[in-house]
Order: C-alpha cells, then structure tokens, then sequence
C-alpha cells in the first residue's frame, strides 16, 4: 500500500497517454476542419490565406478548450495523487 499523498505511477501513466492520444487527434481534427473549410470558400489568394490561418487557430483554440476540458474530467476519474 502506498503512502497517502503519493503519486500512482500507473494512473499517471494512463493520464498522460490519453492526453498524447486524444490531443494529437483533436488538433488534428480542427486544423484539418480549418482548412477544409477554407477549400470549400475557395479562398487562395493571399486574404485568402489569412482567413484560412485564423480558422485554423481559431479551431485549434477550441480544440485546446476541449483538451483541457476532457483532461480535467479524466483527472477525477484516474487520480494521480493517492
């Protein structure tokens, strides 16, 4: 039995493993829906370019609100402190 207040190895392990898996496939998602969305607007020329950059950034900053949001969830349901 671990002492209290001690890290649990295999709970942070899983932890950061999920937040490798989920978060690689969440700003994934929103830099591709960012620029699918650009291509459906034809938007190529250099004005073009920036809208396309900001709903790029835009889609990835709710993608990171998403991340954080997902991440707190799973912190109380795998704790990392005993």
């Amino acid at each position: 039995m671990a002492a209290k207040g001690t890290i649990n190895t295999r709970n942070l392990l899983t932890i950061v493993s999920v937040a490798i898996l989920v978060g690689t496939e969440i700003i994934g998602v929103a830099l591709a829906a960012g620029w699918a969305i650009a291509g459906l607007l034809q938007l190529g020329d250099s004005f073009g370019r920036t809208v396309e950059y900001s709903l790029m950034a835009i889609f990835v900053a709710a993608g990171a609100y998403a991340l954080y949001r997902f991440m707190r969830r799973a912190v109380l349901v795998e704790p990392i402190r005993d």
